[in-house]
This record gives C-alpha cells, sequence and structure tokens, in this order.
C-alpha cells in the first residue's frame, strides 16, 4: 500500500465579501468568503472551500497556521480527485 504524503498550500482568504469567489495562481489560492472572522467562522469556510476545490472530504483539510491571520496554510491528507494545474505534490 502507498502512504501519500499531505500536501500544504498557501491560502490567502477575503472575508466578508459580497460574493464567494476563489482563483488559483498556481503557488497560492486566494478566497473570497462571505463568512467574517469571527468566532472560527472564516477558518470553518476556508475549511469547506478547500475541501470542495480539491474534492475531498472536509476531514482531510486542516489549517496549520494563520488560524488569526488572512494567509493561512493548509494541510490536505491524500490526494485530490482532480488536481487544480500546478498543485505542490
Amino acid at each position: 500500500m502507498t502512504v501519500l504524503s499531505p500536501i500544504r498550500v498557501t491560502v490567502r482568504v477575503h472575508p466578508r465579501a459580497s460574493r464567494p469567489h476563489r482563483v488559483w495562481d498556481g503557488s497560492r489560492l486566494e478566497l473570497w468568503i462571505r463568512q467574517p472572522p469571527v468566532d472560527g467562522a472564516a477558518n470553518a469556510a476556508t475549511v469547506d472551500e478547500v475541501a470542495d476545490w480539491l474534492g475531498v472530504p472536509r476531514r482531510s483539510v486542516r489549517i496549520v497556521s494563520g488560524h488569526a491571520a488572512r494567509t493561512k496554510v493548509v494541510e490536505i491528507e491524500g490526494r485530490p480527485v482532480v488536481p487544480p494545474p500546478d498543485l505542490p505534490g
């Protein structure tokens, strides 16, 4: 059995956006989310959006740094179903 190492992706979050949107520039994901950065709402939305973007379960995504910052590093366990272009790993 092959064990895959986790992928780490830098995410720049724009909370309180008028509409959700995401842009991958080949090295960083930019997320515009509606949730405010209050009581973990923006972090939960970030995890949801990254999981949706990669086609992995929410439990496979976790924020490893930047919990209180707009720039975060998220770790994805396993591999996405259809990786975006230039996804590291």
